[in-house]
């Protein structure tokens, strides 16, 4: 059983959080400050953390700063519907993932769920091997499911949970048209619903991360209209 610490200051989200986690079985441990938070985990670590971003005493950029310092373990990041600017920051400190309030809970325990199968893969734990988690290699893109990184043309390029799967089924087709439905339908639970602008906005990111690895990155195209393909390079 996985045990998950959830740190938030607002109670409301702790309990109904807390009770849907439990109800899928991991454990669940909450915290409603950041100071509260690391103390109990320099006693014994989670498996992982989910950190709200604004909380007293300590907020979650400190507090994932100094977890970093000493463990790996995945953090997922909530932040509020603006915060684009903490998200980057939060992801360039090594959060693993973000997701915005107000959010699913299903969405949430999905994005817990691929993070621990990404943990486990790369503790070692054998896991058989699907369509899903197949490595990828398409040109100068490297991609491997199960330990969740990304290289292009040898450089490592950091995808959250959600620019990852939009990536990757891209890539499994190279040449075939990805409508927004269709990558809706690939980064969230049926019971979430996004706009298409969404999608566009993680299509923008994963763009801007490639970029950083490769100026010249153009191997996602859009087609105004219908969606988006990948074109191997």
């Amino acid at each position: 059983m996985s045990k998950i610490a959830l740190v938030d200051d607002d109670r409301n989200i702790l309990t109904s959080v807390a009770m849907t986690l439990e109800a899928e079985g991991f454990e669940v441990e909450t915290y409603n400050d950041g100071q509260s938070a690391l103390d109990a985990f320099n006693k014994r670590l989670p498996d992982m953390a989910v950190l709200d971003i604004k909380m007293p005493r300590m907020d979650g950029m400190d507090l994932l700063q100094r977890l970093r310092q000493k463990t790996a373990m995945p953090v997922i990041f909530l932040t509020s519907k603006d915060d684009e600017i903490d998200e980057v920051l939060g992801l360039r400190m090594g959060a693993d993932d973000y997701v915005k309030k107000p959010f699913s809970q299903r969405l949430l325990v999905e994005r817990i769920r691929a993070l621990l199968r990404r943990q486990d893969a790369i503790a070692g734990e054998e896991i058989v091997e699907t369509e899903e988690t197949k490595v990828i290699e398409r040109g100068e893109l490297r991609m491997d499911p199960l330990r969740h990184s990304v290289r292009w043309k040898g450089n490592d390029v950091s995808l959250t949970v959600t620019e990852f799967l939009l990536l990757q089924a891209l890539a499994q087709r190279p040449g075939f048209v990805k409508s927004r439905d269709q990558l809706m339908d690939v980064a969230y639970d049926d019971q979430v619903y996004v706009d298409d602008r969404t999608i566009d906005s993680h299509i923008k990111r994963l763009r801007k991360k490639m970029r950083t690895a490769d100026p010249d990155f153009s191997a996602i195209e859009t087609l105004y209209g219908i969606g988006y393909r990948y074109n191997e390079e």
